[in-house]
């Protein structure tokens, strides 16, 4: 069970801080007596209420230790080749990376992409629309939950990656 105060990742909201954890008070779902975590987007606006015993995916976000341990992990990880020209193929294999909620795969999805921008662009073409949006995505998910991680603005997260792997490529 979750704690107030803590973050979490919860399903496709992204992350969210546990505003409280019980009977919501002043709500329909008051009557049920049934308890709720009581959700707040950090990166949204509203509440959501979501049963104890949820079914949505929901984990806490990494600690900075760990966030750390994947940033020196990011070299030797390796982009998918999603071969084809099925766009809803390949938005669907780049869906189900996103929909493991992990680390691992944002990054691995991000790698491809630039990958696939990569050889586009030598080619003189343009990257696809779909490897795009899902590119920036995945880097957008990954790039919050490390900057609640490392303690660190939205904006530097990137420049922070770059050098830490740099430095390690070196």
């Amino acid at each position: 069970m979750y704690k107030k105060g803590e973050y979490v990742i919860y399903g496709n909201n992204g992350i969210c801080c546990i505003e409280n954890v019980g009977v919501p008070a002043g709500t329909p779902m008051a009557s049920s007596g049934k308890r709720y975590y009581t959700l707040s987007p950090v990166f949204g606006s509203g509440n959501i209420y979501a049963p104890l015993d949820t079914k949505v995916f929901m984990r806490p976000i990494l600690t900075k230790n760990q966030a750390e341990a994947l940033i020196e992990q990011i070299p030797e990880i390796q982009g998918e080749e999603f071969e084809g020209k099925d766009v809803r193929a390949l938005s669907e294999k780049y869906k189900d990376c996103l929909d493991t909620h992990q680390c691992e795969d944002l990054v691995k999805l991000i790698k491809t992409v630039y990958q696939k921008e990569k050889v586009m662009v030598e080619s003189g073409k343009k990257l696809a629309k779909t490897e795009q949006e899902f590119g920036k995505l995945a880097k957008e998910l990954l790039h919050r939950e490390f900057s609640l991680a490392l303690e660190m603005p939205y904006e530097e997260v990137e420049a922070y990656i770059a050098k830490k792997v740099e430095a390690l490529c070196k």
